[in-house]
Protein backbone atom coordinates (compact mmCIF):
# COMPACT_ATOMS: atom_id res chain seq x y z
CA UNK A 1 0.00 0.00 0.00
CA UNK A 2 1.76 3.05 -0.93
CA UNK A 3 1.14 6.73 1.02
CA UNK A 4 -1.19 7.52 -1.30
CA UNK A 5 -3.60 4.70 -1.35
CA UNK A 6 -6.52 4.74 1.63
CA UNK A 7 -7.05 1.44 3.74
CA UNK A 8 -9.80 -0.81 1.39
CA UNK A 9 -11.58 -2.11 4.49
CA UNK A 10 -14.21 -4.56 4.33
CA UNK A 11 -16.70 -4.81 6.66
CA UNK A 12 -18.69 -7.96 7.09
CA UNK A 13 -22.47 -7.77 8.78
CA UNK A 14 -22.30 -4.20 7.87
CA UNK A 15 -26.17 -3.62 8.57
CA UNK A 16 -26.27 -4.78 12.10
CA UNK A 17 -25.30 -1.99 14.78
CA UNK A 18 -21.81 -2.69 15.29
CA UNK A 19 -21.28 -2.76 11.56
CA UNK A 20 -23.06 0.27 10.26
CA UNK A 21 -21.74 2.61 13.47
CA UNK A 22 -18.02 1.01 11.93
CA UNK A 23 -19.05 1.84 8.60
CA UNK A 24 -19.96 5.42 9.28
CA UNK A 25 -16.96 5.86 11.63
CA UNK A 26 -14.45 4.73 8.67
CA UNK A 27 -16.35 6.77 6.33
CA UNK A 28 -13.77 9.55 4.15
CA UNK A 29 -10.65 8.18 5.48
CA UNK A 30 -11.34 3.99 4.62
CA UNK A 31 -12.68 2.70 0.98
CA UNK A 32 -15.25 0.56 2.07
CA UNK A 33 -16.79 -2.96 1.40
CA UNK A 34 -19.30 -3.78 2.89
CA UNK A 35 -20.73 -7.19 3.35
CA UNK A 36 -25.19 -8.11 3.76
CA UNK A 37 -27.29 -9.85 2.98
CA UNK A 38 -28.44 -7.30 -0.05
CA UNK A 39 -31.29 -5.23 -0.16
CA UNK A 40 -32.47 -1.99 0.64
CA UNK A 41 -30.67 -1.65 4.17
CA UNK A 42 -27.25 -2.49 2.69
CA UNK A 43 -28.13 -0.56 -0.34
CA UNK A 44 -29.04 2.86 1.97
CA UNK A 45 -26.04 2.38 4.07
CA UNK A 46 -22.98 1.77 1.00
CA UNK A 47 -24.96 5.04 -0.68
CA UNK A 48 -24.67 6.53 2.88
CA UNK A 49 -21.26 6.49 2.96
CA UNK A 50 -19.64 5.59 -0.11
CA UNK A 51 -19.23 2.10 0.25
CA UNK A 52 -19.10 -0.73 -1.96
CA UNK A 53 -21.92 -3.15 -1.39
CA UNK A 54 -21.02 -7.63 -1.12
CA UNK A 55 -24.21 -9.48 -1.16
CA UNK A 56 -22.96 -12.88 0.31
CA UNK A 57 -24.88 -15.20 2.15
CA UNK A 58 -22.91 -16.37 5.05
CA UNK A 59 -24.32 -20.05 5.32
CA UNK A 60 -23.10 -20.91 1.69
CA UNK A 61 -18.93 -21.04 1.75
CA UNK A 62 -18.93 -22.29 -1.31
CA UNK A 63 -20.57 -18.85 -3.06
CA UNK A 64 -17.91 -17.23 -1.55
CA UNK A 65 -14.48 -17.22 -3.81
CA UNK A 66 -16.95 -15.99 -7.06
CA UNK A 67 -18.36 -13.31 -5.34
CA UNK A 68 -14.12 -11.74 -4.22
CA UNK A 69 -12.91 -12.31 -7.25
CA UNK A 70 -13.47 -9.12 -8.68
CA UNK A 71 -12.64 -6.84 -5.12
CA UNK A 72 -9.83 -5.55 -6.28
CA UNK A 73 -7.30 -4.43 -3.19
CA UNK A 74 -8.58 -5.14 0.17
CA UNK A 75 -6.25 -3.91 3.55
CA UNK A 76 -8.55 -4.76 6.31
CA UNK A 77 -11.30 -7.27 6.99
CA UNK A 78 -13.24 -6.95 10.19
CA UNK A 79 -15.67 -10.06 10.99
CA UNK A 80 -18.04 -8.71 12.37
CA UNK A 81 -21.23 -10.66 11.39
CA UNK A 82 -22.98 -12.84 13.80
CA UNK A 83 -25.86 -14.76 15.22
CA UNK A 84 -27.17 -16.01 18.75
CA UNK A 85 -29.42 -18.32 19.62
CA UNK A 86 -30.23 -19.43 23.03
CA UNK A 87 -30.54 -22.54 24.27
CA UNK A 88 -29.90 -25.07 27.23
CA UNK A 89 -27.70 -28.18 25.56
CA UNK A 90 -30.74 -30.88 26.53
CA UNK A 91 -32.92 -28.31 24.61
CA UNK A 92 -31.48 -27.18 21.95
CA UNK A 93 -31.40 -29.55 18.66
CA UNK A 94 -28.32 -29.68 16.04
CA UNK A 95 -30.09 -26.99 13.28
CA UNK A 96 -29.15 -24.08 15.70
CA UNK A 97 -25.55 -25.46 16.01
CA UNK A 98 -24.84 -26.06 12.62
CA UNK A 99 -26.18 -22.46 11.58
CA UNK A 100 -24.22 -20.72 14.38
CA UNK A 101 -21.28 -22.06 14.07
CA UNK A 102 -21.66 -21.87 10.02
CA UNK A 103 -21.77 -18.12 10.29
CA UNK A 104 -19.51 -17.62 13.55
CA UNK A 105 -16.89 -19.71 12.28
CA UNK A 106 -16.85 -21.28 9.27
CA UNK A 107 -17.78 -18.00 7.06
CA UNK A 108 -14.85 -16.21 9.08
CA UNK A 109 -12.36 -18.83 8.42
CA UNK A 110 -13.27 -19.06 4.60
CA UNK A 111 -13.57 -15.47 4.03
CA UNK A 112 -9.90 -15.35 5.59
CA UNK A 113 -8.22 -17.87 3.68
CA UNK A 114 -9.73 -16.32 0.54
CA UNK A 115 -8.83 -12.89 1.44
CA UNK A 116 -5.35 -13.49 3.02
CA UNK A 117 -2.85 -12.91 -0.28
CA UNK A 118 -4.97 -9.42 -0.53
CA UNK A 119 -4.43 -8.73 2.75
CA UNK A 120 -0.86 -9.57 2.95
CA UNK A 121 0.05 -7.95 0.24
CA UNK A 122 -1.19 -4.62 1.67
CA UNK A 123 0.35 -6.04 5.08
CA UNK A 124 -3.17 -5.39 6.44
CA UNK A 125 -5.56 -6.15 10.09
CA UNK A 126 -7.76 -8.24 10.61
CA UNK A 127 -10.34 -8.06 13.53
CA UNK A 128 -12.52 -10.53 14.60
CA UNK A 129 -15.67 -9.02 16.58
CA UNK A 130 -16.24 -11.82 19.29
CA UNK A 131 -18.05 -11.26 22.60
CA UNK A 132 -17.65 -11.61 26.66
CA UNK A 133 -19.07 -15.47 25.76
CA UNK A 134 -15.91 -15.97 23.86
CA UNK A 135 -14.10 -15.81 27.57
CA UNK A 136 -16.99 -17.18 29.18
CA UNK A 137 -19.55 -19.98 28.85
CA UNK A 138 -22.74 -19.34 30.62
CA UNK A 139 -25.87 -21.76 31.15
CA UNK A 140 -28.06 -21.32 28.11
CA UNK A 141 -25.29 -19.89 25.64
CA UNK A 142 -23.48 -22.94 24.85
CA UNK A 143 -23.67 -22.67 21.01
CA UNK A 144 -23.02 -19.33 20.77
CA UNK A 145 -20.29 -19.49 23.40
CA UNK A 146 -18.75 -22.52 21.69
CA UNK A 147 -18.96 -20.56 18.55
CA UNK A 148 -16.60 -17.71 19.91
CA UNK A 149 -14.39 -19.81 21.98
CA UNK A 150 -13.63 -21.50 18.13
CA UNK A 151 -13.28 -18.22 16.67
CA UNK A 152 -10.90 -17.05 19.33
CA UNK A 153 -8.83 -19.74 18.15
CA UNK A 154 -9.07 -19.07 14.96
CA UNK A 155 -7.57 -15.73 15.31
CA UNK A 156 -4.97 -17.02 17.87
CA UNK A 157 -3.16 -19.43 15.54
CA UNK A 158 -4.15 -17.06 12.99
CA UNK A 159 -1.92 -14.01 14.03
CA UNK A 160 1.15 -16.86 15.04
CA UNK A 161 0.30 -17.45 10.77
CA UNK A 162 0.71 -14.25 9.65
CA UNK A 163 2.88 -12.66 11.51
CA UNK A 164 5.75 -13.25 8.95
CA UNK A 165 3.70 -11.83 6.40
CA UNK A 166 3.39 -8.48 8.40
CA UNK A 167 -0.14 -8.89 8.67
CA UNK A 168 -2.01 -8.13 12.41
CA UNK A 169 -4.47 -10.08 14.04
CA UNK A 170 -6.79 -8.73 16.69
CA UNK A 171 -9.46 -9.83 18.63
CA UNK A 172 -12.18 -7.78 20.22
CA UNK A 173 -14.45 -8.85 23.17
CA UNK A 174 -17.24 -6.05 23.52
CA UNK A 175 -19.69 -6.33 26.33
CA UNK A 176 -23.48 -6.31 26.02
CA UNK A 177 -24.02 -3.39 23.19
CA UNK A 178 -27.07 -1.39 22.14
CA UNK A 179 -27.92 -3.25 19.01
CA UNK A 180 -30.86 -5.08 17.01
CA UNK A 181 -29.22 -8.50 18.04
CA UNK A 182 -29.03 -7.48 22.55
CA UNK A 183 -32.71 -6.84 22.07
CA UNK A 184 -33.58 -10.37 20.23
CA UNK A 185 -31.49 -11.68 23.20
CA UNK A 186 -32.97 -9.86 25.90
CA UNK A 187 -36.48 -11.03 24.90
CA UNK A 188 -34.85 -14.71 24.02
CA UNK A 189 -34.03 -14.45 27.85
CA UNK A 190 -37.07 -12.91 28.89
CA UNK A 191 -35.86 -9.39 30.45
CA UNK A 192 -36.32 -5.87 29.55
CA UNK A 193 -34.32 -4.55 27.09
CA UNK A 194 -31.96 -1.64 28.65
CA UNK A 195 -29.74 0.42 26.16
CA UNK A 196 -29.05 3.09 28.54
CA UNK A 197 -27.11 0.03 30.28
CA UNK A 198 -24.97 -1.13 27.19
CA UNK A 199 -22.18 0.20 25.37
CA UNK A 200 -23.13 2.27 22.48
CA UNK A 201 -22.23 0.60 19.33
CA UNK A 202 -20.69 3.51 17.97
CA UNK A 203 -18.24 3.34 20.99
CA UNK A 204 -17.44 0.04 19.90
CA UNK A 205 -16.82 0.91 16.24
CA UNK A 206 -14.39 3.75 17.81
CA UNK A 207 -11.94 0.89 19.55
CA UNK A 208 -12.19 -0.85 16.33
CA UNK A 209 -10.90 1.88 14.23
CA UNK A 210 -8.26 2.51 16.75
CA UNK A 211 -6.91 -1.26 16.31
CA UNK A 212 -7.03 -0.75 12.41
CA UNK A 213 -5.24 2.24 12.95
CA UNK A 214 -2.95 1.52 15.48
CA UNK A 215 1.00 1.96 14.67
CA UNK A 216 2.32 -0.40 13.00
CA UNK A 217 4.73 -1.02 15.64
CA UNK A 218 2.19 -2.54 17.60
CA UNK A 219 -0.06 -5.43 17.49
CA UNK A 220 -3.65 -4.75 19.62
CA UNK A 221 -3.86 -8.81 19.92
CA UNK A 222 -7.05 -8.59 22.39
CA UNK A 223 -9.06 -5.83 23.51
CA UNK A 224 -11.78 -6.01 26.32
CA UNK A 225 -14.59 -3.72 25.98
CA UNK A 226 -16.97 -3.33 29.01
CA UNK A 227 -19.98 -1.03 29.87
CA UNK A 228 -19.12 1.51 32.31
CA UNK A 229 -21.04 3.82 35.00
CA UNK A 230 -22.81 6.28 33.66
Amino acid sequence: MTTFQRPVTLVTGATGGIGMALARALAGTHDLILQGRGGERLDSLCAEVGGRPLSLDLTRPETFAPALADLGRVTNVVHNAGVVELGAVAEQEHPAWTHTLAVNVVAPAELTRLLLPRVREERGTLVFVNSGAGLRANPGWASYAASKFALRALADALREEEAPHGVRVSTVYPGRTATPMQQSVRAQEGGAYQPDAYIAPETVAATLRFVLEAPRDAVLTDVTVRPGGR
